[in-house]
């Protein structure tokens, strides 16, 4: 199985980590979909995000059954051209390199080496693609291929809206 991932914050009191599991980068829907709610959350650190993001991230992986076998994020595997360790790179060193990390996001980064970005549907605007345990080739690849006319995948973007109303719900 895949995962897509997200995760959506209430300020610095708490988050919501959403995942959706599907078979193949073409599915146009989801086998399951899973939310974990994290409370408390490390507050923001500019040039420090993955501290925040990264034990959301770790928690909704825990409570799978089974290890995906790949794992999609939405941000930054590696952060321009130095390619820096971002969240994803962090999240595959966490999962002790087991299973690969792909990010997109959806605007580029300082230095964003040119070669990340994936046009997908009719955008004009790019979607840039990041990898750690699969060559950046394939992972542009895989993405592109994820089902949905538009710039963002289908899942991806059920992904987002899982973790936003999961988590106004939790406020509710």
């Amino acid at each position: 199985m895949i995962l897509a991932t997200d995760v959506h914050y209430d300020g610095d009191q708490a988050a919501v980590a959403a995942g959706v599991l599907f078979a193949d980068w073409q599915d146009a829907s989801a086998q399951s979909r899973l939310t974990t709610a994290i409370s408390p959350i490390a507050p923001y650190q500019s040039g420090a995000f993955y501290q925040r993001e990264l034990p959301c991230l770790i928690a909704l992986i825990n409570g799978l059954d089974k290890q995906p076998e790949t794992i999609v994020i939405d941000g930054f595997v590696t952060l321009g051209t130095e390619q820096q360790p971002g969240l994803g790179a962090h999240l595959f060193a966490a999962l002790e390199a087991r299973i690969p990390v792909i990010g997109v996001a959806k605007s580029a980064y300082r230095n964003t080496p040119a070669n990340c970005a994936v046009h997908r549907g009719q955008s004009a605007q790019p979607l840039f693609v990041t990898a750690a345990g699969v060559d950046l080739g394939t992972a542009k690849a895989h993405i592109r291929a994820m089902h949905g006319a538009y710039r963002i995948p289908t899942l991806l973007r059920e992904v987002d809206q899982l973790a936003r109303t999961e988590l106004a719900r939790q406020l509710a």
